[in-house]
């Protein structure tokens, strides 16, 4: 046993040795941290909070998240972002009603004001500025001193007493903590609004926070504070009355001391850490020659074309969003790919792209809008950056069919999905529905049967077109049931719980109320009879549809099969020179995560070999060698005379030289 005096010792040096910085997003690892963390930005800071609810497993939510961290920077001080692992984090996710994946939800003063599902820049962007906006307009008290005062110069015939009544309602109408019982946010804002309407201008108004300043990476602001830093300060000497106290703490102040201490020291691990998002950082950087190859899409055929391309020597360039196709959001394992096992479909994504890092090729998280094969050399455009190529290799995949019935639209976000992986687990212990037949449904119905209470399978046909083992699986799952020869016709809803306003705000009786899945309407495809079924979440999972319509009128398409890139005989050429198709923008038969890859690695080797065709190596090398073959030829014509020899300098002296190299000289 350690001596009370020992121990003492111990607890001060653990909280000396930690650090407290706070990373710019803040990973949420248990309830009472996001209560703790609400608690203090809704009464000591007053800074909305940004809250980003995803799953490692969900597409869109890899592709936002670096946009979300780049918007974190932006508005560093101005507003609080955090984010939220719904897999971790169940409690949160059903407090808060989470139904899709990512979904944003927005926080000022401990209560939610705004939230979206998607992963749209835009719309991030406007509603966390309309948030921070928000908060600034909020950021006032009216002391009753203030109000009194007012009062005496505008209405004379109001008593202290009538005053302190008017104070006490704006008061009463903050629904927030208010210990101190003032006047503040929203609700003071309405009232000084008011005021100036009746008699021309309003009281006088204070802050109610102090402004937050970006923390510096080799300082601590004064959590008690409200995170608030001081201005540049004198560094502080042992025994000045402003640092912590800590010989006189009792052992709980030091244990809450070193709690707070901890978290903070590991919020800035994992802000140091090469978390998933870094590897989808524009790792590509502009050069004024052209990219041999450039491959637009990041699933199993890309990434393929660009392990075979880098070792190659080609240098490839990788043009896709973080989210690694259909792949990537396979939650069950992946079972029919040769060498693996047990090995879910994000992390064979996630080993491919390090396997095509490791060979050299870079990587740039844009999506591609076009591309332009007027002229030589090809460029392709993304939204911030035109990228001059010899060779596109398009690898983009396909996107989810939807079933365009009623609700369907209205409702995503809602309940309605294409994604179990991404969303399945926000309906544990709920009745879903999954539409469709194939491999896809079967995949989508196995994975919800883990969480969900009961799957039904609609499907329009008396046999399913899935693989015989997955097929059987779902047949003698005890809690997946089918509906066969149905078709789903409309997707039902109902109203959402409305949450409370905030302080201030009027309520928007002409607003469009929000709607959840409530259940579907089913036909029989024989009968034609109509059924209703209650359902808490419906899945679509009725095919794909290439992602080619940057291609209309550059390539031509197959005949037989709308959306298809046609190859040209038995290899991935197509009909624009240096284009090349692979995978499922090409394949419309087979379409296997197996398949594509071997057609990508089919792409880099026919690139590689149409490069060779036209005689177009490296530029940059080629320019290189030609540099330094005239660099030589310049010093070329020099006399021997001419010529330096350095051991000239030393006088021809060899002593400490070894005899057989001093023989040879």
């Amino acid at each position: 046993m350690l001596s009370s005096p020992i121990r003492f010792t111990l607890l001060l040096l653990a909280i000396a040795a930690f650090a407290s910085a706070r990373p710019i997003v803040r990973q949420i690892k248990s309830t009472h941290e996001f209560d703790r963390l609400m608690e203090k930005h809704s009464t000591q800071t007053g800074l909305p909070v940004i809250v980003d609810f995803y799953s490692d497993g969900c597409g869109p939510c890899r592709q936002i998240a670096p946009i979300f961290k780049k918007l974190a920077k932006e508005m560093e001080g101005k507003a609080v972002f955090v984010k939220v692992d719904t897999n971790a984090m169940y409690e949160l996710s059903s407090r808060y009603g989470v139904r899709s994946l990512p979904t944003f939800k927005f926080f000022l003063g401990g209560r939610k004001v705004l939230e979206f599902s998607g992963a749209g820049e835009g719309q991030l962007r406007q509603f966390t500025q309309n948030m921070i906006s928000k908060s600034e307009a909020e950021n006032v008290v009216l002391p009753m001193e203030n109000l009194v005062t007012y009062y005496g110069e505008k209405d004379a015939s109001k008593s202290e007493e009538d005053v302190a009544k008017v104070y006490k309602k704006c008061v009463d109408q903050v629904k927030n903590d208010n210990p101190d019982k003032l006047c503040v946010g929203g609700v003071a804002s309405n009232l000084v609004r008011s005021l100036k309407k009746k008699y021309g201008d309003g009281p006088t108004t204070e802050k109610r926070f102090a402004a937050v300043e970006p923390k510096a990476d080799s300082g601590e602001a004064d959590e008690s504070e409200g995170g608030t830093k001081k201005q540049q300060q004198k560094p502080k000497s042992r025994g000045k009355s402003d640092e912590p106290n800590l010989h006189m703490a009792t052992k709980e102040q030091l244990m809450a001391e070193i709690e707070k201490r901890l978290d903070a020291e590991l919020d800035a691990q994992v802000e140091e850490e090469d978390d998933d998002d870094a590897e989808f950082e524009h790792s590509w950087t502009p050069s004024p020659f052209p990219e041999r190859v450039t491959i637009i899409g990041g699933g199993p055929a890309g990434l393929s074309a660009a392990i075979y391309a880098a070792r190659a020597g080609l240098r490839p360039v990788v043009v896709a969003p973080p989210m690694g196709g259909q792949l990537q959001g396979k939650g069950v394992d992946v079972e029919n790919y040769p060498g693996l096992f047990n090995v879910t479909g994000p992390a064979v994504v996630a080993l491919m792209r390090q396997q095509a890092i490791e060979y050299g090729a870079t990587f740039e998280a844009e999506t591609v809008v076009g591309i332009d094969a007027s002229s030589r050399p090809l460029k392709v455009m993304t939204n911030s950056s035109v990228i001059e190529t010899h060779v596109v290799i398009v690898a983009t995949g396909a996107e989810s069919n939807w079933l365009d019935v009623p609700g369907e639209y209205e409702m995503r976000g809602g309940g309605v999905s294409s994604c179990a992986t991404c969303d399945g687990h926000m309906y544990r212990g709920k009745h879903v529905l999954v539409v469709g037949g194939g491999d896809t449904a079967m995949e989508d119905a196995l994975v919800l049967a883990r969480t969900s209470e009961s799957v039904t399978v609609i499907h329009r046909r008396d046999a399913f077109r899935a693989s015989k083992v997955l097929a059987q699986r779902v047949l003698e799952h005890p809690s997946i049931n089918v509906r066969w020869n149905s078709v789903l016709t409309e997707v039902l809803g109902k109203a959402s719980d409305a949450e409370d306003a905030t302080d201030g705000d009027d309520v928007d009786l002409d607003a469009p109320v929000a709607k959840v899945v409530s259940g579907a309407m089913l036909k029989d495809v024989y009968t034609g009879v109509e059924t209703k079924m209650d359902a808490d979440a419906v899945f679509v999972a009725i095919g794909h549809t290439p992602s080619t319509s940057f291609l209309q009128g550059l390539v031509e398409f197959n005949p037989e099969h709308a959306g298809y890139v046609l190859n040209q005989g038995t290899s991935t050429r197509t009909s624009v020179p240096g284009v090349f198709a692979c995978g499922d923008v090409s394949d419309s038969i087979y379409r296997q995560a197996v398949t594509s890859a071997g057609s990508g690695a089919a792409a880099a080797l026919d690139a590689e070999r149409w490069l060779s065709e036209e005689g177009l190596g490296n530029e940059e090398a080629d320019f290189e060698a030609e540099l330094l073959a005239e660099l030589m030829a310049d010093g070329g014509g020099r006399s021997q005379e001419d010529e330096y020899n350095v051991y000239d300098d030393a006088g021809g002296r060899m002593t400490g030289m070894k005899e057989s190299v001093g023989a040879e000289l």
